[in-house]
């Protein structure tokens, strides 16, 4: 077999190139190279240094007996600019991320104004029957805590099966 028929656009053989005996190992170095030079110029997010764009910020979840717990870091976001929505068995998170930075100074005249903005929306299936009329959500120094609770009727629903 010819393994330079398979080389695209007629590069020469990562085999002869790096003295590989593992055909897969240069594949994988081929695919990240290619991925690699495809994301390139890509603009990283604003949660990770970039200008504008979405925010990523750290989320946890966990299922309990007695229901979901969320945990999302959403720091410099204002509690007025989170919404939260529970419908359909889908714990929907929006946040909204505003930043204005404004510099002057008369003695060198200029006047800087830098904006920033970023938007969250994260979907989260609930895996129980929730009991919508008591879930908690909490707000504190940049850390939002949501508690959904299972349903009493549908924990009342299961029935044990005897095996015959």
């Amino acid at each position: 077999m010819d393994l330079k028929s398979l080389n695209p656009f007629g590069r020469s053989s990562a085999l002869a190139r790096t003295g590989d005996a593992d055909p897969f190992a240069s594949l994988q170095r081929e695919i990240d190279r290619l991925f690699g030079d495809f994301a390139r110029d890509w603009k990283l997010p604003a949660a990770l240094g970039g200008g504008t764009g979405f925010l990523s910020p750290k989320v946890n979840v966990a299922e309990t007996e007695k229901g979901l717990e969320l945990t999302a870091e959403l720091p410099g976001i204002d509690q007025k600019d989170i919404d939260l929505d529970l419908a359909d068995g889908v714990l929907t998170l929006k946040a909204e991320h505003r930043s204005e930075k404004e510099e002057t100074d008369e003695k060198k005249h200029y006047h800087v104004v830098e904006r920033s903005t970023g938007s969250y929306l994260r979907r989260f299936a609930v895996p129980f029957e929730p009991d919508q009329d008591k879930v908690e959500a909490s707000f504190d120094k940049g850390v939002l805590k949501v508690f959904v609770p299972r349903s009493a009727a549908a924990a009342k629903q299961s029935k044990k099966i005897a095996i015959s």
